[in-house]
Order: structure tokens, then C-alpha cells, then sequence
């Protein structure tokens, strides 16, 4: 028996007992359900993704359906998953596969990797969970179980100790009961040999890792570099008209929360009273008055965002921005719970939430 045979071998032994084996998208796991699973899986916990999923699918039950709705439709069910670019790929690729592949999914791994937002890793997830054919995954998990297991020093995200990984993991994957396997090396990474406290104790593999033998398990894989975590400031214009209404606009879809709505934005270093006039002239208002308030933070992979939000409270003349124009107007209360067509960006929630204290709280 082989290494990666003896490995795959403890790994199948341990998934059968300890496994996860009821998830929503292992039930009916076609192309499709995987293929959705693996994108919200994507640096968010199966925890946090399951009620996702489940409304997801209920509401796109497949990539026809997905493919004819409109980019809001999915962000709205996507709002507070995080990492839209996956919200807005997901939408794209069902596209393609209804445009250009009469709806039915690509089964090669070439024709996945051709897919907007479908990756190496994706690609053999999806055809060895969905189709049982072996493909090799390098997930988060994965990385850091192969590493400890071989004691691969250095960061996974240089060529060198990538491509290692990689001929690691092609050589672990049996030839048999690969979906499990592949469901087996994600459990174990998520659950047991965790990043910063494995459970070597109850590790199906312990026995044969370097890492462990080393005294040292955590060590392997090398962390990401870090790099200075710089902050961004900006200001957000909360436009109230009269009725208390808010007014909100498009991202473009590009760049962060692409595609999602929200507050017209304005240099940081703009005087707050210049800054909400600008804004207002551009709709054809006029400022009655302006308080700011507290920062909003929200970090995001290189930076970390500061906002703050100044409300501005306009004459009535609101009719002259459109619903159908570059602003809408959401009722506030609404926006704040989330009752509202289109998805909110991040910032949206935390400062209508505020409004609603405000208002509370006034005498």
C-alpha cells in the first residue's frame, strides 16, 4: 500500500464515523448544487453559508432560473455573505452555461475552468463531489492538512510551494470514492486540524504527520506575509427627503461592493457641508440642514474602510431623482430590515440602523 494510499484510506475510515454527510447541497448533490456550494464555500464557514444556500436555491432551483434573473435579484439573497465579485460570477457563468451551453454544465474540467469565477480547485471540487471523477482540490482546508501532514514549510501562495501542494494532493486522491475523499480532506481541515488549534488527539492521520512528529503543527503552512493594513476614509451622504426616505445608488460593478447600492459617496477631505451641497445640486435638491455621524468600519482584505456617514436632510423637491434613475429612494425602516428588492452594501445596515436610534431616542 502506498503512502497516499494509506492516507486516503485513514481519511475514508474517519469521514464514515465523523464526516459531515447531511449538508443541503450533499442532498441531490447535482452539478449545479455543488457548483453553488463551492462558490459560497469560498472563504466563508458551512455554518455561515447554509441558510444562504438554502435560500438560494429555493429561489434559483437551477442555472436556467439563475440565469434569467437579474443581477439585484442575486446580490439581494447574497447581501451579508460577503466577496460579491462571487455573487456577480456566479450570475455571469449561469449565462454562459444557459447562452452558450443550451443550460446544461460543462463537464470537463476544461470547459469549468472557463467559467467566471471557477478556479483549478472549483473545477475538480465540483466534478469530484457532483460526478465522482478524480480531481485533485487544494482549498483552504486541504492546503493546510497536506502541509502539516508533509511538513511543507513556507506560504502556500508562492509557485514553489503551490505547485508542491499540488503534486501532494493529486497523489493523496484514491481512485475510489473520490467525492467522499474530497468531502473528507475538507471536513478534516475544518473541524479538526483547524489553523490555530488542532486536534491532533483524534486525528485520523496523526500518525504519519510530520508536523506533529515535529512538535509544532501549527508552523505549517507559513501564514500569508503581512503587510501594512492601511485605512481609508471616506464620507457618505444620507440623503433623507421629507418623508424620511433615503436615497441610494448603484456601485458600479467593478471594485468593492460591485453592483450593490449604496450611499452617494465623497472625498474625506471635503468640508461635510461641501460636500452634502455637491451632492445634493447633482439631484436637483437643496440642503436643509446636516449632522455627521459616528465612523462605520469594515475591513476588507487589503485595507480597511472608515465612513463616515453625514445625513442630510433635502428640500422636497425628491421627485427629481426617478426610481428607475442613478438614485433610488428606499424607505428607511424597510432598508434597515432588509425588506427592500435590491442588495444593500455592507454600510447601508449599520447606518440605517443608527437613524432608527436616533429617532427613538429623540425627545
Amino acid at each position: 500500500m502506498t503512502a497516499g494510499a494509506s492516507f486516503a484510506g485513514a481519511l475514508l475510515a474517519w469521514f464514515d464515523r465523523h464526516g459531515r454527510h447531511d449538508l443541503p447541497w450533499q442532498r441531490d448533490p447535482d452539478v449545479y448544487r455543488v457548483w453553488v456550494s463551492e462558490i459560497m464555500l469560498q472563504q466563508t464557514r458551512v455554518a455561515a453559508v447554509i441558510p444562504y444556500f438554502e435560500r438560494f436555491t429555493a429561489r434559483f432551483p437551477d442555472v436556467e432560473a439563475l440565469a434569467a434573473a437579474e443581477l439585484d435579484d442575486v446580490l439581494v439573497l447574497w447581501s451579508g455573505l460577503g466577496y460579491y465579485a462571487r455573487a456577480r460570477n456566479l450570475h455571469a457563468a449561469a449565462r454562459v452555461v444557459a447562452n452558450e451551453h443550451g443550460g446544461r454544465f460543462p463537464v470537463t474540467f476544461e470547459g469549468l475552468v472557463a467559467l467566471p469565477g471557477i478556479g483549478r480547485s472549483t473545477a475538480g471540487a465540483i466534478l469530484a463531489l457532483a460526478l465522482g471523477l478524480r480531481y485533485p482540490i487544494l482549498d483552504g482546508n486541504a492546503k493546510r492538512v497536506l502541509a502539516r501532514y508533509h511538513a511543507v514549510a513556507g506560504w502556500p501562495g508562492t509557485p514553489a510551494v503551490g505547485d508542491r501542494l499540488w503534486e501532494l494532493a493529486d497523489r493523496a486522491t484514491p481512485h475510489q470514492q473520490v467525492g467522499d475523499y474530497t468531502q473528507a480532506i475538507m471536513d478534516l481541515g475544518a473541524t479538526v486540524c483547524t489553523r490555530t488549534k488542532p486536534a491532533c488527539l483524534v486525528c485520523p492521520v496523526a500518525g504519519g504527520c510530520r508536523a506533529r512528529a515535529a512538535g509544532e503543527p501549527t508552523a505549517f503552512p507559513l501564514p500569508k506575509p503581512r503587510r501594512p493594513y492601511p485605512i481609508r476614509e471616506t464620507l457618505l451622504v444620507v440623503m433623507r427627503d421629507p418623508r424620511g426616505r433615503v436615497l441610494v445608488e448603484r456601485r458600479p460593478p467593478a471594485g468593492i461592493w460591485g453592483g450593490l447600492w449604496s450611499f452617494p459617496e465623497a472625498s474625506h477631505d471635503l468640508d461635510h457641508r461641501d460636500a452634502a451641497d455637491a451632492a445634493a445640486r447633482r439631484r436637483g435638491l437643496r440642503v436643509r440642514r446636516l449632522h455627521a455621524l459616528a465612523p462605520v468600519e469594515h475591513g476588507f482584505t487589503h485595507y480597511r474602510l472608515r465612513a463616515i456617514p453625514v445625513v442630510v436632510c433635502v428640500e422636497p423637491r425628491s421627485d427629481a431623482v426617478a426610481d428607475d434613475g442613478p438614485g433610488r429612494w428606499l424607505e428607511a425602516d424597510a432598508a434597515a430590515a432588509a425588506d427592500v428588492d435590491i442588495g444593500l452594501a455592507a454600510p447601508v445596515a449599520a447606518v440605517l440602523s443608527r437613524l432608527e436610534k436616533e429617532e427613538r431616542d429623540r425627545p
